[in-house]
């Protein structure tokens, strides 16, 4: 069986955000096919204690710790990653979250040439960076979103051509990576996907669950981040026009950092839970769940989990890239205030329409973003790398 050794600065379990719910599912894959060790560049703490810990080694045949988590500094993960790798006779180091391990995997790759060097990435992370300028008007803040893109773009350049795989979440991804690539046969879609079993039996909803309701989930790290300015756009622009249509309709917002980021959002038609153990409680008894994202790259699992639920969706054209998505079909698609509002009205009043809409989702998840989908594309790369 080929050996893998996957590193990631990127741990948690459960997982509560979409990098880390990336990481989980890629390990989850990873183990079906390979003998998987892992070496985790977070602490055990932070990826959830001893039941996490426990949850990892029950998939891979080692999991441990690098260096930089017990103080040492970062370069010398790529010491103990070679060592670790040559002690047990393993030749392919797959580095999770790639896209912030650049420096890592340049050592890595001039040190050891003939290692595999996988770089899989989750986005691409000069689009995620550069997007947000059209809605940045401090210059000095501009300065810094396209100082940090540039630096971004350099890298990816740079990375394609040495690391033996880039992986994409998507085609319009790996589109990208290979207009950079000496060899675009090193560039290979490796999707973003969701464990199906997780989102098959429903939870109840939380106490005082208030219907009909609107749905917004997300990392909410900054004031200027993605999910804080979609949240924000959803309260002053989307919600209002929502309320002269339905006015007992009520928004929740959940995910890590959203109470803290919008404490001054006091209304009793809103809720905003911060972190959650669970989104399921929520997102599998909305009305309808947004993705009103303006920039951001890579795929949402915003989309796949509320597919998976049966939850019809509104989204940006810009939320939906990469996805088999299509307007009227399985989503809705509206990228100012009035279209997006009418989209959520719409899919609230006329229940027979949300459900063909949700269900023709949910089977395109079930059919090509699943866990068991994201097995064979990972065989794929091995059989490229020709293991």
């Amino acid at each position: 069986m080929t050996k893998v050794l996957f590193t990631t600065p990127e741990l948690e379990h459960p997982p509560a955000k979409g990098p880390t719910l990336r990481i989980e599912n890629t390990i989850k894959a990873l183990s079906r096919i390979s003998e998987l060790h892992v070496i985790s560049r977070v602490n055990k703490e932070m990826i959830g204690g001893e039941a996490a810990e426990n949850f990892y080694r029950s998939l891979c045949s080692f999991f441990g710790y690098a260096p930089s988590v017990f103080g040492h500094p970062p370069d010398q993960d790529v010491m103990a990653l070679i060592h670790y790798a040559e002690t047990n006779g393993i030749d392919i180091i797959w580095f999770g979250f790639g896209n912030i391990s650049y420096h890592l995997m340049k050592i890595g790759k001039h040190l050891r040439p003939n290692f595999k060097i996988i770089c899989d990435t989750d986005s691409v992370w000069s689009r995620f960076v550069l997007r947000e300028l059209p809605y940045e008007a401090s210059p000095e803040r501009r300065r810094q979103i396209e100082q940090e893109g540039r630096q971004k773009e350099l890298e990816e350049a740079d990375w394609v051509n040495f690391c033996d795989v880039t992986t994409a979440v998507s085609q319009v991804d790996a589109d990208y990576y290979r207009s950079l690539a000496v060899d675009p046969k090193r560039i290979h879609v490796f999707s973003n996907v969701i464990d199906l079993s997780t989102y098959a039996s429903p939870p109840p909803p939380p106490a005082d669950f208030k219907k009909p309701c609107i749905y917004l989930a997300g990392t909410f790290y900054a004031a200027s981040s993605p999910m804080v300015r979609a949240a924000r756009w959803v309260i002053n622009e989307i919600l209002p026009l929502i309320q002269q249509e339905i006015p007992e309709v009520h928004f929740y917002i959940i995910g890590n950092g959203a109470n803290h980021m919008l404490a001054d959002i006091k209304r009793p038609d809103i809720s905003i839970t911060g972190k959650v153990k669970s989104v399921l409680p929520y997102l599998c008894h909305a009305d309808v769940a947004l993705v009103p994202l303006m920039f951001e790259s890579g795929t949402r699992f915003k989309i796949l989990e509320a597919g998976a639920c049966g939850i019809p969706i509104v989204s940006t054209t810009l939320g939906a890239e990469g996805l088999p998505a299509v307007h009227g079909e399985n989503i809705l698609i509206a990228d100012d205030a009035k279209s997006f509002a009418q989209a959520a009205i719409r899919l609230i009043q006329d229940k027979p329409f949300a459900k063909e809409i949700a269900m023709n989702c949910k089977r395109i998840v079930q059919e090509g973003f699943s866990v068991e989908s994201l097995t064979q594309e990972a065989v794929e790369i091995l059989n490229y790398l020709g293991k």
